[in-house]
């Protein structure tokens, strides 16, 4: 089992007391796309993995700290990046977005409360929610279309993240 399905599976439990999660599924497409990309930290550990999956789940999650899919829409229009969004969204490929771009859709305040939650430098946790940001939101939209309400509260979303794990 890779380290990234060890993190979710801790994380799953925890919130849902389930059994372990299976490799494949989404645990591989995260694994892949967040990678060891923290040089090898441990989950719990600052800028471990551990840290950095629920920070992307606060960040679409209705009650997280952009209010949401509709709230993070609502910041990247304003930023002019609202086509980048909607490319994870859509069925086609997803567009880039570095680091920089989303720490100025984000903010400076909520940049620093991330960076402070992961335990790393601001421009280090935009780089890494860079990484992340976009194969979330693509894997939670499989079929090109965000649902009308959102993917509902943290909680939801790693329900979803375990069915999706089972598979």
């Amino acid at each position: 089992m890779g380290l990234l399905d060890s993190v979710l599976g801790s994380v799953l439990n925890a919130q849902q007391g389930a059994g372990p999660a299976a490799q494949g599924g989404l645990a591989d497409v995260l694994g892949g796309l967040l990678g060891q990309a923290q040089g090898g930290a441990q989950p719990g550990e600052p800028g471990g993995l551990g840290a950095l999956l629920p920070v992307l789940i606060g960040l679409v999650s209705n009650n997280g700290q952009t209010g949401g899919l509709g709230g993070l829409a609502e910041k990247f229009n304003q930023a002019g990046l609202g086509d980048v969004l909607g490319s994870w969204i859509g069925t086609g490929p997803n567009a880039p977005i570095t680091g920089d771009q989303l720490g100025s859709v984000l903010g400076g305040d909520l940049m620093n409360q991330l960076a402070t939650r992961l335990g790393m430098s601001e421009a280090d946790a935009a780089g890494q929610l860079a990484q992340g940001l976009p194969d979330l939101i693509d894997r939670l939209t499989p079929q090109g279309e965000a649902p009308e309400g959102g993917f509902g509260n943290a909680g939801d979303l790693f329900g979803m993240l375990g069915g999706m794990l089972q598979k």
